[in-house]
């Protein structure tokens, strides 16, 4: 069993992004992962923005990030980019404090034309920070993420499909349990 970081890099309250990969979290945590949640937006911002590294906030972070064996991180795409929020975060943490991690970068957006953000905005600064294996992201469409009265989200199938597909890399270079059925 590994340790899961899941860090919504989304500044909105009712985000897809923290929804979908909550949604995703069960999955995981489904296959014996211990699942934390992180959404960097409940760290304070004049921790954030004012670099206070000894910030309990911060130092939190910085200590679930050296916990995590794996790190999910999934961002809404802002000017063709990852949040600027999440990148904050990134700021903030130690120059490898992805080294020995497994990561599944994932990225929502409103348009295909957003695509690339995944490969040209994100992976290089999550291979930077040294994490020894990125698996295979996926970008979801916005319009492929629908939220419920109740909360939950349904995605499109296709979607499901592909997700499910890139979890169970993600879990399976993580050494998980034996994976589950593709979720219907």
């Amino acid at each position: 069993m590994a340790t899961v970081l899941s860090v919504s890099g989304s500044p909105s309250v009712s985000s897809r992004t923290a929804k979908l990969l909550r949604h995703l979290d069960t999955r995981l945590a489904a296959q014996g992962h211990e699942v934390i949640p992180l959404d960097v937006r409940t760290i304070p911002a004049e921790a954030l923005l004012g670099a206070d590294f000894k910030h309990p906030a911060i130092v939190e972070a910085t200590e679930l990030f050296a916990r995590a064996d794996g790190v999910v991180i999934g961002t809404p795409v802002y000017k063709a980019a990852y949040s600027g929020v999440l990148k904050a975060l990134l700021d903030l943490l130690p120059q490898y404090a992805l080294t020995g991690k497994t990561v599944l970068p994932l990225v929502t957006g409103g348009s295909t034309a957003h695509v690339l953000a995944l490969d040209y905005a994100l992976r290089p600064v999550l291979n930077s920070m040294g994490a020894a294996h990125i698996v295979q992201g996926w970008f979801t469409l916005d319009t492929d993420i629908t939220t419920g009265e109740d909360g939950g989200i349904t995605v499109a199938p296709a979607t499901a499909e592909a997700l499910t597909h890139v979890v169970d890399q993600f879990s399976a270079a993580l050494g998980s349990a034996p994976l589950l059925a593709a979720a219907g």
